[in-house]
């Protein structure tokens, strides 16, 4: 009797401090981090953010970025994003969804970014994340490639690489590659 005394007792205090609302799920320290780096967000206009599972998974999401200048202009890039629960201590894991040529994105859609790996401290934020996929294709760096053929051509021929890029962004090969639409 004294056990479902306490059973009641503790069902009642639930009901009372969740306002009749069913308990909610608590958040892990990353996700809470996450939900005001997202709600802080300042992206640059050629930018946007997409939460493909809706708004109860803030740790995967998509961003599209849309270059107005450079060697990418008119084209159209998403990049999947996986947050792990310990974040910000651990970099988001990127991805690029397209096969795209580029120096620094191999063809299985890795970004080679610093702050994605070495120079990654918890003090940056998805804005800074998105602002550095940006700043990839507004100036792509030959200097730290994952697509070494890509960063030869940059730095070797620069004309012939705006070439490969605007074949490759319209569906076409470059050498034996075929590479997605993206403009």
């Amino acid at each position: 009797m004294i056990r479902l005394f306490k059973v009641k007792e503790k069902q009642r205090e639930i009901a009372e401090n969740s306002n009749g609302m069913p308990p909610t799920k608590k958040q892990s320290p990353g996700e809470l981090r996450l939900n005001k780096d997202i709600s802080e967000l300042n992206l640059p206009k050629t930018c946007s953010i997409k939460f493909p599972n809706g708004k109860d998974d803030l740790m995967n999401f998509e961003v599209t970025v849309k270059p107005d200048e450079g060697y990418y202009l008119g084209g159209k890039f998403t990049f999947t994003f996986q947050i792990a629960t310990i974040y910000p201590h651990e970099a988001p894991k990127v991805k690029c969804r397209e096969r795209v040529y580029h120096p620094n994105i191999d063809l299985d859609g890795n970004v080679c970014l610093n702050i994605l790996r070495e120079d990654w401290k918890p003090v940056l934020n998805i804005n800074t994340v998105i602002y550095g996929l940006y700043h990839l294709f507004t100036e792509p760096n030959h200097e730290d490639p994952l697509n070494s053929e890509a960063a030869a051509v940059l730095r070797d021929n620069p004309q012939q690489f705006g070439t490969n890029v605007k074949r490759a962004m319209g569906g076409g090969h470059i050498g034996q590659t075929a590479f997605s639409r993206c403009m």
